[in-house]
């Protein structure tokens, strides 16, 4: 079974998707996100301020805390490797380590959400 987990730094919410400033590399990933759980990827996302358990329970996530820091948050992991530290992936990218079709909107301003959602 595919699996993609994520460990992201402390924010307000669950996703970084809330307040009065929201950063569209979030929006994007959550709707990747989306898309790969509806392709069947198991998808398992913690924040640090909402759920530090999560940190403290996988050994590999609390070995890199103690060696990097939050700075190096997000870590992301795929069928449990290590895949992306530090940053966000494109959409492209993300789609094409579980072999999705990264596919474009009219209009799209080359990611995978535009205005009217999210591309399947």
């Amino acid at each position: 079974m595919k699996k993609i987990q994520v460990y992201d730094p402390p924010m307000c919410c669950s996703t970084g998707v809330c307040g009065t400033k929201v950063d569209e590399k979030l929006v994007e990933f959550a709707g990747v996100l989306k898309i790969l759980s509806d392709s069947g990827v198991v998808v398992e996302r913690y924040n640090m301020a909402q759920s530090p358990q999560a940190f403290i329970q996988n050994v590999k996530v609390k070995e890199l805390l103690t060696g990097e820091g939050q700075n190096a948050l997000p870590f992301i992991f795929v069928n449990g490797e290590l895949k992306w530290s530090g940053k966000i992936p494109p959409a492209k990218e993300l789609l094409k380590a579980f072999g999705i079709e990264y596919k474009t909107q009219a209009g799209d301003k080359g990611g995978c959400c535009g205005d009217s959602g999210c591309c399947s």
